[in-house]
């Protein structure tokens, strides 16, 4: 490190952090070090370095560029994604793990070295608005440019951060190295490890590109936050946090969880609502309020079937000048491509795979797709037309509603209230998704995925579960929960709602937080009535909404919602869950036997529950 770098990494006045680095330096044995700060030439130099070094290159289109892992390193590789512990955990759901001292020992041969020739860049973020008492530090040592380009483009700088630890050791570290190159992409794939170390706040990321997996700020810092929040009385949940827009000027800030392929980003998306974030929120309680931040300030997001109908906010974005990095997709004449962008594809270029060709086969015969299905677009939210005016608010947002979504085809109604908090959060630890074409495997499987949040639970599940259970402690204002489902069919499989029958539905619960609608009490939760729906399908889309359909979609289906309890019972038997939870699934079950009984029918109109 010459004098320069080294007065930027001694300004910090923080010992720890030098060790840290210097640690790092010993390890990977870099050809060169170099400390970014917060300044525009030194996010400069990152972004050029990007293209000088071959990680990406410039397209036709001002500010966009281009980078391609490697074959073989285009998603999250959950295999090698581990915690290191050192003692027995009584997680309750399944998770990767292997033990400390092991884990370290292995992933310490990898890093071996893994810089010689390479220039080693340490980065300074903000995780979360700036000056903020929900925002946590952390520091991100890489050797590829790609890597700290993108994190420009998804994270708030925090060098100037760092200096208000005073000397602390309370951030997050992460170690990545993208290991030995050909063609400028990572190769030892089998190599590819990334360890979680929950107990000193560290990840270790080696051998890959992929940015779910070299991106420590990510998913990865998302799960040490899990554990941090837990300990702290607060949450890191895997939330979308948007701006509803009510009647006169009115704005409702709601937060929401999906899975995968279930609507999170086109909710959060909503033309004429505002995006505060789209995948990552910090909530806290201050002065008996839950407020909401977005710990990121950029997206990092699924291309696959962005078009100008379906998301025209985002379509937008990627065909004007401005910052944008595209990854594995098709490019021809400096022009990406991507599927289901609903334009006409060339029949050659340039993608993951090289030289590409419409019919190009892989080693196995199977036909190579102009982009890859989790081809990615990063860029700022600043970038978006519907950022909201408080998306860097270091207060937070008021948090009004959460939704938990999931796809079912048969059985969950479009949207339904929770009863109680505690009944919202059973909601929410019961969501399921089922498997989709974009997912290996069989289609139509059921999984199950806790507030949407799985993958990155890292502390028991029974902790998690009673720290949501909890979290109303102490509130003026408790926000209601909210369950949805836009994927229902009908026996034929035709979906039974639009694509943007949403709207209805979020407007819906709008007006319910705002006192504006009553509901229907139902043994699965408050549904809305029909006329409220009617006014709203016509205000919003001029539609006709008539009886049978209100009637076809919230119809009450017992037996399906009865296979659901016991999916979930057996699931919940064998972990000792809090006794609240418990209690909600066995009342659950008694409502929904009740009202077979009563009505004496499998599938009882929601117009029956009018009468009680």
């Amino acid at each position: 490190m010459d004098k320069v770098n080294l007065q930027k990494l001694e300004a910090l006045n923080n010992q720890y952090v030098v060790n840290v680095v210097n640690e790092a330096i010993r390890l990977c044995k870099p050809a060169k070090v170099t400390v970014v700060t917060d300044l525009k030439k030194d996010l400069d130099y990152i972004r050029n370095l990007a293209i000088l070094n071959g990680e990406e290159k410039k397209l036709k289109m001002d500010g966009h560029t281009i980078h391609f892992d490697g074959y073989y390193d285009q998603g999250r590789d959950k295999a090698h994604t581990k915690y290191l512990v050192s003692k027995d955990i009584d997680w309750g759901i399944e998770v990767e793990y292997t033990e400390k001292e092991k884990g370290l020992k292995e992933i310490y041969s990898f890093f071996d070295g893994s810089m010689k020739g390479k220039e080693m860049l340490v980065r300074f973020f903000s995780l979360g608005p700036a000056n903020s008492i929900f925002s946590l530090k952390a520091l991100q040592i890489t050797d590829s440019a790609y890597v700290a380009h993108s994190e420009d483009l998804l994270y708030r700088t925090g060098y100037e951060e760092f200096k208000r630890l005073n000397g602390s050791n309370d951030f997050f570290f992460f170690l990545h190295s993208a290991g030995r190159l050909e063609n400028g992409v990572s190769v030892d794939i089998d190599k590819r490890r990334i360890y979680i170390d929950l107990e000193e706040n560290r990840v270790y990321s080696v051998n890959n590109q992929y940015a779910g997996n070299s991106l420590g700020l990510k998913k990865l810092a998302f799960r040490l936050a899990i554990k941090k929040a837990n300990e702290e009385g607060w949450l890191a949940e895997h939330m979308f946090i948007m701006g509803v827009h009510g009647p006169k000027d009115r704005i409702s800030y709601f937060t929401g969880a999906y899975p995968s392929a279930c609507g999170k980003t086109s909710t959060a998306m909503i033309p004429g609502q505002t995006v505060v974030g789209d995948d990552i929120a910090y909530l806290k309680k201050i002065d008996g309020v839950i407020k909401a931040v977005n710990m990121e300030s950029g997206i990092f997001g699924i291309i696959h079937s962005v078009n100008s109908e379906d998301d025209p906010v985002i379509y937008q974005s990627l065909i004007i000048p401005g910052e944008v990095i595209f990854s594995n997709v098709l490019i021809n004449n400096g022009v990406p491509y991507w599927e289901g962008m609903k334009k006409d594809i060339p029949d050659k270029g340039i993608n993951f795979s090289g030289e590409w060709f419409e019919g190009k086969k892989d080693g196995q015969g199977k036909a190579i797709p102009c982009s890859h299905k989790n081809a990615r677009y990063t860029l700022r939210l600043d970038e978006l037309n519907n950022i909201d005016s408080r998306a860097n608010d270091p207060d937070g947002v008021p948090v009004k509603a959460i939704f938990y979504g999931g796809r079912d085809s048969d059985t969950t109604i479009p949207i339904v209230e929770s009863l109680t908090w505690a009944h919202g959060v059973f909601l929410g630890a019961t969501v399921e998704s089922e498997t989709t074409s974009a997912t290996i495997g069989v289609q139509g499987v059921r999984e199950h995925n806790p507030m949407a949040n799985l993958d990155f639970i890292s502390v028991p599940f029974k902790t998690y579960i009673k720290n949501h259970l909890k979290f109303i402690d102490g509130l003026k204002e408790i926000p209601k929960i909210f369950a949805t489902n836009y994927f229902l069919k009908d026996d034929t499989g035709k979906y039974l709602n639009g694509k943007m029958d949403k709207r209805v539905w979020l407007f819906w619960a709008e007006g319910r937080v705002n006192n504006e609608y009553e509901a229907i009490e139902t043994p699965i939760g408050k549904i809305p009535k029909y006329e409220d729906l009617e006014a709203l399908f016509k205000g919003e889309f001029e539609k006709d909404y008539s009886r049978e359909e209100y009637e076809q979609q919230f119809s009450l289906r017992v037996k399906k919602y009865l296979e659901k309890m016991g999916r979930m019972s057996r699931i919940f038997e064998n972990i000792n869950m809090p006794v609240t939870f418990t209690q909600e699934l066995k009342a659950q079950i008694e409502r929904l036997k009740k009202a077979r009984a009563k009505f004496g029918e499998d599938i009882i109109s929601p117009f029956e529950f009018l009468d009680q």
